[in-house]
């Protein structure tokens, strides 16, 4: 085993962050809204563009997507990643930064991420022959609905092996629904029941519409620089305490155990990086493409058993006012979710250790928790932020 270098822990943190066109973009492109994200994270660090001399960004569209995003900025970065996990990307992309920055590849990384999938309107969208290129050679003949077949699989699972409920399923929706009335950026605001949920179009069994993430346009950036850096800045740093990463699979047909993640595996090693105990965590911020997601998250990475998270979540416990608070924003189900969300949720997370977060703000909140996710529940990284170095 290769061992982490504790000169690592702490050494960078987020100086900056903002989101543009959550929801409806009104016919702006997936670069402009991009654009305007980042401009307002360069703005709310201190900075100007001038300073920026790292950039990391991901797409699901454009295999040149860092390049052509650079351009756009006006930027020539000394350093530049477009490492592709999916949703997991950019909350992986802190573990590089941290080594980048470390090694003084650079100084202050823009980490950024946006896409128009409602509005349609996109630079870079995805053609019929760049779609060939990504087979799935054990699934595409049974033309499965993907991806809400391949997490249905995953769902069904859990409720055979566990007995995890459909109202169990439902009430994750409903958390994350709550939360999200108390956010004036989330896209889906209205009042939703677990009979709302489950009397939903059904989608792919167990799943109802109410159990699938939104579609909606959405950007989202954060500032990243040394700790050292960031204590002479106007905004409060957030300190990146311990990031890791963990993928095996790419088809969900070739998962060891349809109910166990690599989140057990990514969510120790950032623990263990950054020197911490779950119990010491205040929010937690997790992927929910699908309402299975969060359950399965909690599990591995070690809030509750195996088996236990259907029963974990009941009685509002990660809910405005639980016990555990969990996608303060209203993750992908309620608040955003432009084909990758876990930029979205490392916002969420900076701004509540900021404390900026109004009627939805979790008190005394000092350290967070944020889980990303990939693919068919293939990719998954975690990172540990704090207020305290």
């Amino acid at each position: 085993m290769i061992d982490w270098d504790p000169s690592l822990r702490g050494s960078i943190a987020i100086v900056g962050s903002a989101t543009a066109g959550i929801g409806d973009a009104g016919g702006q492109t997936d670069l402009e809204i991009t654009s305007r994200a980042v401009h307002a994270a360069i703005a709310q660090a201190g900075f100007r563009m001038s300073d920026i001399d790292g950039l990391m960004t991901a797409s699901l569209s454009s295999s040149m997507w860092v390049v052509k995003l650079a351009e756009y900025l006006g930027v020539r970065p000394r350093f530049s990643d477009s490492t592709q996990i999916g949703g997991a990307s950019f909350v992986g992309h802190l573990l590089t930064a941290a080594a980048a920055i470390r090694a003084g590849l650079c100084r202050n990384i823009v980490i950024a991420y946006g896409a128009t999938p409602r509005g349609g309107n996109s630079v870079s969208a995805t053609s019929p022959a760049r779609a060939k290129l990504d087979p799935f050679p054990f699934e595409d003949p049974f033309q499965p609905f993907n991806p809400p077949t391949s997490y249905a699989f995953a769902a069904m699972r859990h409720m055979h092996e566990y007995g995890t409920t459909r109202e169990q399923l439902a009430e994750v929706a409903v958390s994350a629904r709550k939360w999200a009335q108390l956010n004036p950026e989330a896209f889906r605001r209205e009042p939703l029941t677990i009979d709302d949920v489950l009397g939903a179009k059904v989608v792919s069994s167990p799943f109802t519409a109410r159990d699938c993430c939104l579609v909606t346009d959405g950007a989202g950036a954060i500032v990243v620089t040394a700790a050292e850096r960031a204590k002479d800045l106007a905004s409060v740093p957030v300190h990146v305490l311990g990031t890791a990463m963990s993928h095996h699979h790419r088809q969900i047909s070739c998962m060891d155990d349809l109910t166990t993640t690599d989140a057990r595996i990514s969510g120790a090693s950032a623990l263990q990086r950054a020197g911490m105990h779950l119990d010491e965590v205040d929010v937690v911020q997790l992927y929910d493409a699908f309402t299975i997601n969060p359950i399965l998250f909690l599990e591995d990475l070690g809030f509750c058993p195996k088996g236990e998270g259907g029963r974990f979540i009941q009685g509002g416990r990660i809910a405005p006012g639980g016990a555990l608070p969990v996608n303060t924003n209203g993750g992908g189900l309620s608040c955003v979710h432009p084909g990758m969300y876990s930029m979205f949720g490392l916002v969420e997370a900076v701004r509540q250790l900021q404390g900026i977060c109004g009627d939805r703000q979790v008190a005394n909140a000092r350290t967070a928790l944020v889980h990303g996710n990939g693919g068919t529940l293939s990719a998954q990284a975690t990172t540990i932020l704090s207020l305290e170095k």
